[in-house]
């Protein structure tokens, strides 16, 4: 059985919301919409919504699940810079 206070279960709930942003914006809208002159503004929504989940999780006291959360919302924000920084 699964620990709800874990780093594994962090992981995976931090990679719910930016996985479905970048599905929702890249298949479902196409571009279509006025936000995507701004492409990382998705992203960015995504991660403040996890930082909403961080928070919840620490006032709750699941500090590993919080610690995987911030592990993935960090590395998400690195891939989200390097790859906007490249494609400029």
């Amino acid at each position: 059985m699964l620990n709800k206070n874990s780093v594994g279960v962090g992981l995976a709930i931090g990679s719910v919301l930016p996985a479905l942003s970048w599905v929702v914006f890249e298949y479902v809208l196409h571009g279509d919409t006025l936000i995507m002159d701004k492409p990382a503004v998705p992203y960015l929504i995504a991660i403040g919504l996890n930082l909403v989940l961080l928070r919840y999780c620490f006032k709750n006291k699941l500090d590993n699940t919080a610690k995987g959360i911030m592990m993935f919302t960090f590395a998400f924000t690195l891939v989200v810079f390097l790859f906007k920084i490249h494609n400029r």
